[in-house]
């Protein structure tokens, strides 16, 4: 019943969005993984970027896969930073792997999860990080591209400021 209304929901959001933004979304259902390691948000660094707490008592910086956000120099990053913060901020969190543990700087390489929103994804299609590729974490990088596509089309978030232009 729950997955039924679920479904009913976004067919009705994907038909609001063809109607009143002149675009149709990808009717892609929120995305729960099976396994993934808990945590608390202590920090939103920017958009792509946090600080947690894990069950440990452990704080770590977590680098969001697949996507990126403006940096601080450039237009539109307390936006993004601020969408992120709305998403995250305080929030338990579960924290997904592709193949990398972490990047050059030691940061954990993870999908964020809060409930059954995804945060990567629900960036993008909200128009406020792009989508990127480090091999070898592609796990959802060709969903991540036609969102990203669709918040374009739309000139939504930050695709007016033109900060994403490749």
């Amino acid at each position: 019943m729950r997955r039924t209304a679920l479904l009913l929901a976004l067919l009705l959001l994907s038909a609001a969005c063809t109607i009143t933004l002149g675009f149709n979304p990808t009717p892609v259902p929120p995305l729960v993984p099976a396994a993934g390691e808990e945590a608390t948000v202590t920090r939103v660094i920017d958009g792509d970027t946090i600080d947690v707490r894990l069950d440990n008592g452990q704080v770590v910086r977590v680098r969001y896969i697949g996507i990126d956000t403006p940096e601080r120099d450039q237009p539109c990053f307390s936006e993004a930073t601020a969408a992120n913060t709305a998403l995250v901020g305080g929030q338990r969190v579960r924290l997904v792997r592709d193949v990398s543990n972490t990047d050059r700087f030691d940061r954990l390489l993870r999908y964020v999860y809060v409930g059954s929103t995804f945060v990567n994804r629900e960036l993008v299609a909200q128009g406020w990080a792009r989508a990127v590729v480090f091999e070898p974490d592609r796990l959802h990088y060709e969903t991540f591209r036609e969102l990203e596509r669709q918040a374009a089309q739309a000139n939504i978030g930050c695709h007016p400021t033109g900060v994403f232009q490749r």
